[in-house]
């Protein structure tokens, strides 16, 4: 008898060790944002089936000169992109919004902007602040590749916590899975 007792208990811790929790929560803070999102990224779960490799990362702004996200708004001239399920990579009609993105803010030298990577609820909060982040950041640089200075930008991942849409199908989640553009003046 004690012998099932010993083998029960064996099983049951070996369960709980392998089982764990399906949703953990975020490992870091998404107060403030990230020039280049290198903590949101190190949150990535390891082992994290990747889709394509990470884009390069460009130089940003000193930690200390960047604003808060509070302090930026959203402009009716900056529009969103959007992102397949699962994906960072910029989409072929999303290049034409950020060309037009591009240039207001080349003409509008005087903003600053915050690049605002999301994603829809399915994943771990983990795996949603990356993919956010490098949403961010694929949008970042390609904004940079365009002329515009990444002294400018900020990136920063609220990965699923700040749905546009709540309801539970592919239509609504598409909508979730954007890069957004805040400003504020220098």
């Amino acid at each position: 008898m004690l012998d099932v007792r010993r083998i029960i208990a064996c099983a049951a811790i070996l369960a709980a060790l392998f089982v764990g929790c399906a949703k953990r929560p975020a490992l870091t803070g998404v107060a403030t944002p990230a020039p280049t999102g290198a903590a949101a990224a190190q949150t990535v779960a390891a082992g994290e089936a990747q889709a394509s490799p990470p884009a390069a990362p460009v130089a940003a702004a000193p930690e200390a000169a960047r604003p808060a996200p509070k302090d930026f708004v959203a402009i009716d001239a900056l529009k969103p992109i959007y992102f397949d399920f699962d994906r960072y990579e910029i989409r072929p009609g999303d290049r034409r919004i950020l060309d037009a993105n591009a240039q207001w803010l080349k003409e509008h030298g005087n903003q600053l902007v915050l690049i605002e990577g999301h994603c829809d609820e399915r994943g771990t909060n983990e795996y949603n602040l990356g993919l956010g982040d490098r949403r961010a950041r694929a949008t970042m640089n390609y904004l940079v590749s365009q002329g515009v200075q990444a002294g400018r930008i900020s990136t920063v991942s609220y990965g699923e916590e700040r749905p546009v849409c709540t309801e539970h199908n592919e239509s609504c989640w598409q909508k979730n899975r954007r890069a957004q553009f805040l400003v504020k003046e220098q």
